[in-house]
């Protein structure tokens, strides 16, 4: 009797035919699932894994950065960062810390603005919108592969499997919220682009941001080295720079300046690091010597570094000189060393060690309020498979929710 009733449920899943269809249970996805229910729209939220909100179960180490308190269009990298003013405009960060607040979770900042729940769990954050789901009545369906999305006339067709069997389903109108790239375990795929691509939706090129970079050839042994060491160092490309904690690893070098300088990064550009942001190297030497300069380098380099990284240092410095006795040529090796300490990343960690995509879906194809396609009447696109990526530090979340806030408005 079970599965006869399961197998109607199904059915009837199947036939009706639906104001919206969203792609993707993520941030955008659930958002605009409860923004449309809400509105008394009949909507399905469509999710290829077991679970809800997989890149938000495991964000901020399993709690959660839901948004970032100091957000502005300047945070973002898009060929169009004016594209996400409109959105914002719908939805702000005090938009997102009063919803959350009113579903029973209060914000705390760490650093930076990073908002994270005072619970520290990404699972509350992922029940307030299953919670809100349910009582508007909105439906979620997981473990549900949609495999294509057609258009005849003015309903679009999408075909799915479930439990090995392939269904189709009929709606008005369907929301392509499936993420990007990142994490292949966690369902990742591009699916969202194909989709554009196939209803001749312009795409700018993606790739990894928010990544970490590696460091090959005969330089590597000397990172790999130092693998578990961090610095508080201001990293730049260009005129971007970010000023926070990088970190030393096997294969280069990560950390949350590394993964943020990453985003603007391109192959075969240098990064300069600057390794004491707070002080001047120069300034320190000339105190050294106005106090008799009998310290060595290397004992004066310990005062701001870790004694592994001040000894490895040796590799371009004259560690074992006193003050007193360093040139002004090797005073001024010391200073571009500390504070133009230059790389050259080989590539970067991919897109299943990213944190999100940069590229998607070009802006100009999309109508600023709602999201919709231009081009598909009916066709929407939100969160990160839209050429709009944050920084890190919950400036993607925001994207998310209020990108979902403005479709799920619209539908």
């Amino acid at each position: 009797m079970f599965v006869i009733i399961y197998l109607r449920g199904f059915q009837m899943l199947n036939s009706m035919i639906y104001d919206a269809i969203i792609v993707g249970a993520g941030a955008c996805g659930l958002m605009c699932g409860v923004q449309a229910a809400k509105n008394g729209k009949k909507i399905l939220v469509l999710e290829k894994n077991e679970k809800a909100g997989a890149k938000i179960l495991i964000s901020g180490g399993g709690r959660c950065n839901y948004t970032n308190l100091y957000t502005t269009v300047d945070n973002f990298i898009s060929a169009d960062r004016e594209f996400s003013q409109s959105v914002f405009s719908q939805w702000s960060v005090d938009d997102t810390v009063a919803f959350f607040k009113r579903n029973g979770i209060v914000g705390k900042e760490k650093t930076l603005g990073q908002l994270f729940p005072i619970s520290n769990k990404a699972k509350d954050v992922v029940a307030v919108f299953l919670n809100l789901l349910r009582k508007y009545g909105g439906r979620l369906e997981t473990n549900a592969n949609v495999t294509q999305v057609s258009k005849k006339g003015d309903l679009f067709a999408l075909k799915y499997e479930w439990n090995g069997l392939e269904h189709t389903l009929e709606s008005r109108k369907v929301v392509m919220a499936s993420g990007g790239l990142p994490i292949k375990k966690l369902g990742a795929s591009d699916f969202s682009l194909r989709v554009a691509r196939e209803f001749g939706l312009d795409l700018i090129e993606t790739a990894p941001a928010l990544v970490p970079l590696t460091i090959t050839g005969k330089d590597h042994p000397w990172f790999a080295d130092l693998a578990g060491n961090t610095v508080f160092s201001e990293v730049s490309v260009g005129t971007v720079r970010f000023k926070e904690n990088i970190l030393f690893t096997h294969w280069g070098l990560s950390g949350p300046a590394i993964l943020q300088i990453s985003s603007y990064w391109r192959i075969g550009e240098p990064i300069v690091i600057n390794l004491l942001p707070g002080d001047s190297i120069a300034d320190i030497i000339a105190k050294e010597r106005s106090q008799g300069g009998k310290r060595l380098l290397l004992h004066v380099l310990q005062d701001h570094f870790t004694r592994k990284l001040a000894e490895a240092l040796g590799k371009y410095l004259p560690l074992d000189k006193k003050i007193a006795s360093m040139s002004k040529v090797e005073a001024k090796l010391v200073a571009s060393t500390i504070h133009k300490f230059t790389i050259k990343p080989a590539g970067d960690k991919g897109y299943d060690k990213a944190e999100v995509m940069r590229g998607g879906v070009a802006t100009h194809e999309l109508d600023s309020q709602s999201l919709e396609s231009k081009k598909v009447k009916g066709l929407f696109f939100g969160g990160e498979c839209v050429d709009m990526t944050g920084w890190l530090g919950g400036y993607n979340f925001q994207w998310a929710w209020a990108s979902g806030y403005a479709i799920g408005n619209r539908i």
